[in-house]
């Protein structure tokens, strides 16, 4: 016999699952999984628990998809685990139930189209570098003003302090001190 688990999670403890857990058992949960933690956490103990907790033919159900993942990305990665794992998904607020056909459509969709804007933002970032080698300007770090560095190593021999140094001359305190660790140069006490 299937059954179907809830899902619930909130962002912050001022917040309550209470009215989520209602509208799931309302849905036919027979046991509802919380968690209390922002969404950008992937460790979720209650969701951890509650796909331990499942078998196969049973259905995950969640207020909304955002309850089960933050981004697209995360939210397919966890519905392949449950495909995996022969647990279909439901959603009460988007009405999408991974275990009809049009629900596995819908899933498929939405798959594609987090491909699609992958492929968006690479073919963009390709775009615009290659508009910057257009225009003669130099993506990614700068090539090192050596000549700065060796006037910061001298300030720094004078008893000017990296941090200082760094400052005067306009380049990292970072980049002062891996010169001072290459050329044997103690730190300052």
């Amino acid at each position: 016999m299937s059954d179907i688990l809830g899902y619930a999670r909130v962002s912050t403890g001022d917040q309550d699952v209470a009215g989520q857990t209602i509208r799931l058992e309302k849905a036919g949960a027979i046991k509802v999984f919380t968690d209390v933690m922002s969404g950008k956490s992937m460790d979720r103990p209650g969701l951890v628990e509650l796909l331990a907790y499942a078998r196969k033919g049973d259905t995950l159900a969640v207020v909304r998809l955002d309850r089960l993942g933050r981004s697209l990305a995360e939210l397919l990665a966890t519905v392949e685990k449950l495909r995996a794992q022969g647990v279909a998904l439901l959603s009460l607020e988007e009405k999408i139930d991974t275990s009809s056909a049009a629900g596995e459509l819908i899933f498929h969709v939405f798959g594609a189209i987090a491909h699609f804007e992958r492929r968006l933002i690479s073919e963009r970032t390709k775009d615009g570098i290659a508009a910057a080698r257009a225009k003669g300007k130099r993506p990614g770090r700068q090539p090192l003003d050596m000549a700065r560095v060796d006037a910061a190593i001298k300030l720094v021999e004078a008893r000017i302090s990296p941090t200082e140094a760094a400052r005067q001359l306009g380049i990292g305190r970072s980049t002062i001190y891996r010169e001072m660790r290459r050329l044997g140069i103690e730190r300052p006490a």
